[in-house]
């Protein structure tokens, strides 16, 4: 489900709080079932390579790769899991997706394991 209202500001503020990722192997893993929180946005503090990154229980709409979309999921207000989306950030010094410097990205993630570079994750409430 999409932040709305109060809930909205307060992530985009940082007031949920946040996870800083400094070294190869550091990582935010918030897949568990007693998770009440994902990663709504990563801040880049130097230029970024992920060993992973994941999409929140494997939706579509963050960086993934999807050949055909899903309906518009009533329930969580955004488009569901989609059967065929693959997370493309994996694989360490294999990886080709660097991130520079300075940029924020958006998005709705259950796991992020750095490989190089320093970013913040914030966090965002699970409804």
């Amino acid at each position: 489900m999409s932040l709305t209202g109060s809930k909205y500001q307060e992530a985009s503020m940082g007031q949920y709080g946040s996870s800083l990722l400094d070294s190869d192997g550091d990582s935010v893993d918030l897949n568990g079932a007693s998770a009440t929180r994902y990663i709504c946005a990563i801040t880049f503090l130097t230029d970024v390579v992920f060993q992973e990154l994941q999409t929140l229980g494997g939706e579509i709409g963050s960086i993934s790769t999807v050949t055909a979309e899903n309906n518009h999921d009533d329930a969580t207000n955004g488009f569901g899991a989609a059967g065929n989306a693959i997370d493309v950030i994996k694989g360490g010094t294999a990886t080709t997706h660097a991130f520079p410097l300075g940029l924020t990205i958006f998005g709705r993630w259950d796991f992020v394991e750095l490989h190089s570079g320093m970013c913040i994750c914030y966090f965002a409430p699970q409804h």
